[in-house]
């Protein structure tokens, strides 16, 4: 797996942004089945400012946000709660995250979490949706929810979702 790190606040690089990215992403791909070293992420390490004017530019939502992800093509299941047809190559791109620091920070703080833990399921969350994996409609986002904590459990990680859905 190769993630190529863009650090534009270098809060993330005191964080060890680098190891929670490789992590998250190995072990995503892998629990899907496919081979991390055959693929790569672009992250962009920013802060609130930065990811306000991608979230405004991109999606018509002039604030900031935790994470955003731009798959390399689209790949989302047409039917809801279906799994997305998982990528075969030969484009070994996956896309893009951009991870927002403030933002992180304050959700952490507000879940009562570490910064690594939120960081981790966030970034996880991004390679799903790089994946093809949404949560628009509730049937894909019960699908997204469930992979998500089966991936971060794989990592020792608690649901994330356990407090707000139970």
């Amino acid at each position: 797996m190769t993630i190529d790190i863009n650090f534009e606040d270098p809060r993330w690089q005191d964080l060890g942004i680098q190891a929670l990215a490789d992590q998250a992403a190995d072990t995503s791909l892998t629990y899907l089945g496919l081979q991390p070293q055959d693929w790569e992420i672009s992250v962009l390490a920013c802060d609130d400012g930065r990811i306000q004017g991608l979230n405004a530019d991109f999606r018509d939502k002039p604030k900031p946000t935790n994470v955003l992800s731009w798959p390399s093509e689209e790949r989302a299941a047409l039917d809801p709660g279906a799994r997305p047809e998982l990528p075969k190559g030969p484009d070994t791109e996956l896309g893009d995250i951009a991870i927002a620091y403030e933002t992180c920070a304050r959700e952490a703080t507000e879940l009562g979490k570490s910064m690594q833990d939120h960081v981790t399921h966030l970034l996880v969350h991004g390679v799903l949706h790089l994946l093809g994996y949404d949560h628009i409609r509730d049937q894909d986002a019960t699908l997204m929810q469930d992979i998500e904590t089966q991936i971060l459990g794989k990592m020792g990680l608690a649901d994330p979702y356990r407090d707000i859905t139970g």
